[in-house]
This record gives C-alpha cells, sequence and structure tokens, in this order.
C-alpha cells in the first residue's frame, strides 16, 4: 500500500509571544508537527509496515519546512520519504488549503490513500481532509478511530453519538484520522539518525489563481485582566455570611 499522510507543522504554543499591543509574536517559536498529525504519522507507518508499503509525507508552509530539525522530526516518525512545499502564501482557508494538497498531490506518484490528522493544531477547521477528497472525487471518510486492511478496500470504524459506525472504503480513498486511533511513538536513536540519511523533495507547485477569500486583519490575545482577591475574616458563621453576600451580588 502507498500512503501519503499529510501534515501540517505548526508553532510551539508556549513559544509565542503576547507584546504589549496584544499582538502574537512568532519570531522566537520553534515549528512542531500538529499534534493531531502525530496520530496521523502512526496510522500511516502502521499501514505501511502492515501491507510491506511505503509512506510518504507531504507539508506545505512557510521557510520553517527548510528547517533541518523538523525535517528529521517528520522522518524519523516512519515516512520513507518527505515532499515540501515552501512558499509564503498564508492558508487562513480550508478550502485554498485544500486546493494546494491536491496540486501538490498530482506531481507525486500514484497512492492507494491520503491520510490527515482530524484537524490542523492551529486552525482547527477539520475540513481539509474532506474537501482534498472532494476535490479529488475520491471516497472520503473522517473521524476514524480504527482501521483494519482487506483485499483492494480498507474496514474502517468511527465514534459517533449513540452509535459505532463501520465502513467498507474502496481504494484509493482519503481518510482523517482521530487522536484516539493510537499512541504515536517517540523516536528513538536509530530512527533519528536514519532519517538524516531519508529523501527529501522540494517540490515546485504552482499556487497561483487558489488565493483564498479568507483575510486575517487582525490576530490578538484576548486582554487580560486581574483578578480580584477579597479575604473574609471572622468566625465560621460571619464568612459564611459574608460569602453568601458575595455570590447573591
Amino acid at each position: 500500500m502507498n500512503i501519503i499522510a499529510c501534515i501540517k507543522v505548526v508553532p510551539e504554543e508556549q513559544d509565542i509571544a503576547v507584546l504589549p499591543n496584544q499582538e502574537l509574536s512568532f519570531d522566537k517559536a520553534q515549528w512542531k508537527i500538529g499534534q493531531y498529525d502525530l496520530s496521523a504519522l502512526e496510522a500511516g507507518k502502521q499501514l505501511a509496515k502492515e501491507t510491506g508499503g511505503s509512506m510518504k509525507v507531504l507539508t506545505i508552509g512557510g521557510d520553517a519546512l527548510s528547517k533541518t530539525k523538523i525535517r528529521k522530526d517528520i522522518l524519523s516518525r516512519g515516512a520513507d520519504e518527505l515532499n515540501v512545499v515552501i512558499t509564503d502564501q498564508q492558508f487562513n482557508d480550508s478550502l485554498v488549503t485544500a486546493k494546494a494538497i491536491v496540486k501538490a498531490v498530482k506531481t507525486m506518484n500514484e497512492f492507494d490513500l491520503l491520510i490527515f490528522g482530524t484537524g490542523s493544531s492551529d486552525l482547527y477547521s477539520q475540513q481539509v481532509g474532506n474537501q482534498v477528497g472532494a476535490i479529488m472525487d475520491l471516497p472520503v471518510v473522517n473521524e476514524i478511530n480504527d482501521i483494519n486492511l482487506q483485499e483492494g478496500i480498507i474496514r474502517v470504524e468511527r465514534v459517533l453519538e449513540g452509535e459505532v459506525e463501520v465502513l467498507e472504503i474502496p481504494l484509493p480513498a482519503v481518510i482523517s484520522v482521530t487522536s484516539e486511533i493510537n499512541v504515536p511513538t517517540i523516536p528513538g536513536m536509530r530512527d533519528i539518525m536514519s532519517a538524516g540519511k531519508k529523501k527529501v523533495n522540494e517540490l515546485s507547485v504552482d499556487l497561483s489563481g487558489i488565493a483564498g477569500s479568507t483575510e486575517v486583519l487582525n490576530d490578538l490575545a484576548p486582554e487580560q485582566k486581574d483578578r480580584k482577591l477579597q479575604i473574609v475574616k471572622g468566625d465560621t458563621d460571619e464568612m459564611v455570611d459574608a460569602l453568601i453576600q458575595f455570590l447573591n451580588k
């Protein structure tokens, strides 16, 4: 089985600084694989191992994708090959993102399965995988938490409100998996060392003509308010009465 895992690289949340004007600064932020995409990588790795196939990874983003550290992190998680599209174009619209992914996928070899995480760790629209499947006119199922392989198809399971749904999907197909499908493996030293020897392709993809209709005008942190601290002193009855009065305000 030939698998392409589509992932997104996002800034480390704890490294994002809030400036005095409430704007967010990513200048000192390290970049990482999105939390939900780790499950997609693990699922793709397991499927490739079970079938004797391969898993390629596709990611689109800015200059962070040129950094060796993030490339090795991706390749150490079971990928046989990394394909990157480096662009300064902003992807604030899930449909634009989906169109860009479709263009990139068409420059790669044939595949049996496109696999996504349930959503990106930053925008979390949960739409990109579905839209990619629709554009490519392929079977698409999201919110998958279990996968079983059969000849020419995959049997998937997802938990809906009040029921568990089991579906058989013909290949090729597009799926999105939840974080409940597995526990992502932490790469070992051997995985990290071998990652540096794996192939990285910088794809040349014409993304003109797919500009989005969504424009981010401001990206501000919420205003922080100081917490009020009121200490009540006295005996137990007095403190209880004071608390009741406060709650009734």
